[in-house]
């Protein structure tokens, strides 16, 4: 009988972020005078990357998972943020748009 030290298992990361993804992330970064990044796990979907740019803006970009998604950030130059702290949300300024939509959800409700 084995005693298994043979058969360790090993979480090896083979991906690369593709180049579209990282292209995305610097652009948005660029556009904004910078971005900071928060990696959001979203189950079977993979991950989601929210930017917050240094002019308010936000936007967002979806990763196979989230060792991909800290992966294009490193290579777009982008910091990730560990959590949604409370300097970062009150950078976010959402647009008009935005407050349009949510406010028809929530009266529709």
């Amino acid at each position: 009988m084995a005693d298994g030290s043979d058969t360790t298992l090993t979480a090896e990361h083979t991906d690369q972020a593709p180049n579209g993804l990282v292209a995305g992330i610097r652009s948005f970064a660029a556009g904004h005078g910078g971005a900071k990044a928060v990696i959001e796990y979203v189950g079977k979907r993979g991950a989601r990357i929210v930017l917050v740019g240094e002019d308010g803006v936000w936007g967002d970009q979806f990763a196979t998972d989230t060792v991909v998604a800290r992966q294009a950030c490193a290579k777009a130059g982008v910091t990730v943020e560990n959590a949604w702290e409370r300097e970062l949300m009150d950078q976010m300024r959402p647009s008009n748009d935005l407050w349009r939509s949510m406010a028809r959800r929530t009266m529709a409700r």
